[in-house]
């Protein structure tokens, strides 16, 4: 069965491909930037690999046990240029293709399926540079063997005459199609609005610290076609606060970067992002950036845990109560808590290269959340994933 790379990424992955950056990306955490005055390539390819882990083998902790098994895997490759043009705006543009393969559960984290899929995106930005900020318009298109996705980005900022602070305006819209291998005839749709706020502060010459507002409106299809027992409201809302503070410390020419995102939506979902990271300079060129990522949710207000004749048999899944209208198996909708491990290193070349790699392991699971009723009858659920990135000023 050939699947949607969309619909059987994870969490895990959002932070990984960040090459959607037109359906609204985050704000940047900084006051409006100048014209650049040099071009940019960049190349990065992306490995990730996760897993069914088990009974109670780690990938944080390195525990090994019996009952591990590979999940889906990913390889992706991203080519971004930047432009400058007349010393007033710029021109962006990002190229994405990956691929996947592996398994993916029918319904909570069990009966396995195969599937493959290749995506292949385009993402274009164009930003107007004034002396007191700016404003950028961006599109994005996206095809895969089953999903068409569409977005338009409009985001503009204005700073201080003494530029301490900067506030930023943004509004998309995203407008995808599902095509489901397993009914041909079927054209699913699916329309999201956002918007976001953002105010950026220089505190002292050390510290800086944002706050972004966000809010979407989505109407359509939100049930994954591939999916036993899933049928979601065609509505889905969503409120996000962000927190970020960065610190520079002299003494060791250290930044430490702290954010926290609090996540709510009319699926019931309440999620909790506390993320902490340290960007070292070092000798010669070299920079060392660990990271650490705690994340919680409570599980979605139709979720249906495993029941006890899945437990004794998994290949048999777990009816919706009698009369629900609203459910799903989907173990991404349970209630879960999961921690990210990672390092990157970075290398000045030269004035014009800069290469980078950066390494990730993720671990989740149910009794890891700090709010809702967690699962006990899905297994723990890990990941890896390596990144390597190729840069050139010109």
């Amino acid at each position: 069965m050939i699947t949607s790379f969309s619909t059987i990424t994870s969490k895990v992955l959002g932070a990984a491909f960040v090459t959607a950056a037109l359906a609204l990306p985050s704000l940047q955490f900084a006051c409006a930037e100048a014209a650049p005055d040099q071009g940019v390539i960049n190349f990065k390819y992306l490995h990730y690999q996760d897993s069914q882990i088990g009974n109670g083998v780690s990938v944080i902790t390195g525990a090994s046990s019996a009952g591990s098994s590979s999940r889906m895997g990913v390889n992706a490759y991203s080519m971004m240029a930047l432009v400058p043009v007349a010393g007033e705006w710029s021109i962006g543009t990002t190229y994405t293709s990956d691929s996947v393969s592996g398994a993916s559960p029918m319904y909570h984290s069990s009966n396995l399926t195969k599937m493959t899929d290749l995506r292949r995106a385009i993402d274009v930005e164009l930003t107007r540079y004034f002396s007191s900020g700016t404003l950028s318009f961006g599109a994005g298109y996206s095809k895969e063997s089953d999903y068409l996705s569409r977005s338009y980005s409009l985001q503009g900022s204005l700073s201080t005459e003494d530029k301490n602070t900067t506030v930023t305006l943004g509004g998309s819209l995203n407008s995808d199609n599902i095509f489901p291998v397993t009914n041909p005839n079927a054209d699913y749709k699916k329309k999201v609005y956002a918007t976001i706020l953002g105010i950026t502060r220089v505190l002292t010459k050390s510290d800086i610290v944002q706050l972004n507002l966000g809010y979407s409106n989505g109407n359509g299809d939100f049930s994954d076609p591939y999916k036993f027992w899933d049928n979601r409201p065609t509505q889905r809302n969503n409120t996000t606060i962000l927190t970020r503070w960065n610190h520079h410390f002299e003494w060791s020419d250290g930044t430490a970067r702290l954010l926290y995102r609090y996540y709510s939506d009319t699926f019931g979902i309440r999620a909790h992002t506390f993320e902490g990271e340290y960007v070292q300079p070092l000798r010669n060129g070299w920079t060392a950036t660990p990271l650490l990522r705690l994340y919680s949710q409570s599980e979605a207000d139709f979720y249906v845990s495993v029941g006890a004749a899945e437990k004794a048999d998994p290949t048999q899944p777990t009816p919706p109560p009698l009369g629900a209208f609203y459910y799903s198996e989907d173990q991404r909708m349970s209630a879960f808590g999961a921690i990210t491990l990672g390092l990157k290193v970075s290398k000045q070349l030269n004035h014009d290269w800069l290469v980078d790699v950066t390494y990730e392991e993720y671990e989740q699971r149910g009794q890891w959340r700090l709010n809702g009723n967690s699962d006990p009858g899905l297994a723990p659920f890990g990941a890896r994933s390596i990144q390597v990135g190729l840069s050139r000023k010109f």
